[in-house]
């Protein structure tokens, strides 16, 4: 953690819930914490495998870290 006042401690942790917030938990009913749950597991995989980041040109967050990685060819 960094100093107290820091505005950028928790931004990407914020964001992140202000998401799946937003796209999957406000839009369905829950009858089961076991459906709940699963409906969380479902967003982090999609999230990290399939969702588009434009802060990250384009990628998703598993293939940027591929490519920080160099597993993935920089040039494609």
């Amino acid at each position: 953690m960094s100093r107290k006042g820091n505005c950028w401690d928790n931004a990407v942790a914020e964001s992140f819930f202000k998401n799946i917030k937003h796209e999957r938990l406000y839009r369905l009913k829950f009858t089961s914490y076991t459906q709940l749950y699963k409906a969380i597991e479902d967003y982090i995989n999609w999230y990290n495998t399939e969702r588009l980041h434009s802060s990250l040109d384009y990628l998703t967050p598993l293939e940027m870290e591929l490519k920080l990685k160099g597993y993935i060819n920089k040039a494609a």
